[in-house]
């Protein structure tokens, strides 16, 4: 029998990420001791506090039930967590949304908001999950480049006033990935300016939000006047708190927007599970020393990572939050050259810039993922490598 697939199909193509995967794997079953320096996952563990909430939840005989959305409790602490950290007040019970993780939120999100004919203004490069949105939701993207020059801020006045007239949704993602920039509240004021003035909608993906550096704390979208107005901010507990693999997050912000993507989540799935909820409570209520010692070793990681490559010729600027280093390239190579190039020369994987959009051509990402001593390794390895 001959099975056919959709047309969208034709959006997701085999990914850059999973013939590194193939590649990688292919190179430790030769025997070559890999570093991995591509995927963006965090290799510490969550809180004790939350794997003994999530213990002692999944031992409990009344959990098991569906939960069919966020807690009362749960979108308690978020607002609670948004009125300390940042001064925002949201109403509980009608500003906050329980996410599988914020990956499903950006996923579904343009299918809310957007038709086939529409336009939704995205970084570039940006998260993958963007063009995955789009491309179920049957719209088309306008790539906003993210550019040095810039300070990696996408430059609004350069959007063409019919793009703009077309755009639905605007997403932004500051500390970002793949780029770990920051913006300023003058920025955002533009984008709120800009936003009313084309009746566009905001998403701000905030999922690095405790990942920063020497105080540089990122700036809540919502903290400035006017946000909610136009938008919604999004978050996850799988890089703050350590909780990938929980699959739980939250979008915060505009009334109408929040319970429109409600109803859209209400026909999709039937929540979280209780005792992950409640794990995520107690990470927003007794997790900010949790945090400042990430921020520590992810500082300290980021030290020894940039300062050694720099030191064998390879000029990286420090980033000021987020796990990622974004990596200018030495002229004469290709991202993707570049990339197969460290693996195997050096036995080091990161990620190729394009795979991240057309502008992230020329730099590579680099996840701070490894122990110190591993990313030790890896700036040895590549200078014996003789690229630089």
């Amino acid at each position: 029998m001959k099975f056919s697939v959709s047309n969208k199909m034709s959006f997701f193509q085999p990914s850059i990420f999973s013939e590194l995967a193939q590649y990688k794997k292919k190179k430790m079953e030769e025997g070559k001791p890999i570093i991995d320096l591509s995927i963006g996952s965090p290799d510490m563990a969550p809180p004790s506090f939350v794997r003994e909430s999530l213990s002692e939840g999944v031992l409990a005989q009344d959990q098991y039930g569906y939960s069919l959305t966020g807690t009362k409790e749960f979108n308690k602490a978020v607002s609670t967590f948004y009125k300390n950290n940042y001064n925002v007040q949201l109403e509980s019970r009608d500003e906050v949304l329980l996410l599988m993780g914020s990956q499903d939120g950006l996923v579904h999100f343009p299918m809310v908001f957007a038709d086939p004919d529409d336009i939704i203004l995205v970084p570039d490069p940006g998260y993958t999950a963007y063009a995955a949105g789009i491309a179920m939701a049957g719209a088309s993207p306008y790539f906003m480049p993210l550019n040095k020059e810039n300070d990696f801020l996408p430059d609004l006045e350069k959007i063409p006033e019919d793009v703009a007239q077309k755009a639905k949704i605007m997403i932004l993602n500051f500390p970002g990935n793949p780029v770990p920039a920051l913006a300023s509240s003058d920025f955002f004021k533009k984008v709120i300016a800009f936003a009313k003035k084309f009746q566009i909608i905001v998403l701000h993906d905030f999922a690095y939000s405790e990942l920063y550096f020497e105080g540089n704390k990122p700036i809540s979208f919502l903290s400035v006047e006017g946000a909610k107005d136009v938008g919604v901010e999004m978050s996850s507990f799988s890089k703050n708190y350590s909780m990938a693999g929980t699959r739980i997050g939250y979008l915060a912000g505009n009334n109408q927007i929040v319970q429109a993507m409600n109803h859209l989540k209400s026909n999709l799935d039937y929540g979280v599970f209780l005792p992950v909820q409640q794990a995520a409570i107690r990470a927003l209520q007794e997790g900010a020393d949790f945090c400042e010692q990430s921020r520590k070793v992810y500082e300290e990681r980021r030290n020894i990572l940039v300062d050694g490559l720099q030191n064998i010729g390879w000029d990286i600027t420090k980033p000021d939050a987020g796990m990622f280093i974004w990596a200018e390239i030495p002229k004469g190579w290709n991202s993707l050259d570049f990339t197969y190039t460290l693996i195997d020369r050096a036995n080091v994987v990161v990620t190729p810039g394009h795979a991240f959009g057309p502008n992230g051509e020329g730099y590579v990402r680099i996840a701070l993922v490894q122990e110190k001593d591993k990313l030790k390794q890896a700036i040895s390895s590549i200078e014996k490598a003789n690229i630089f």
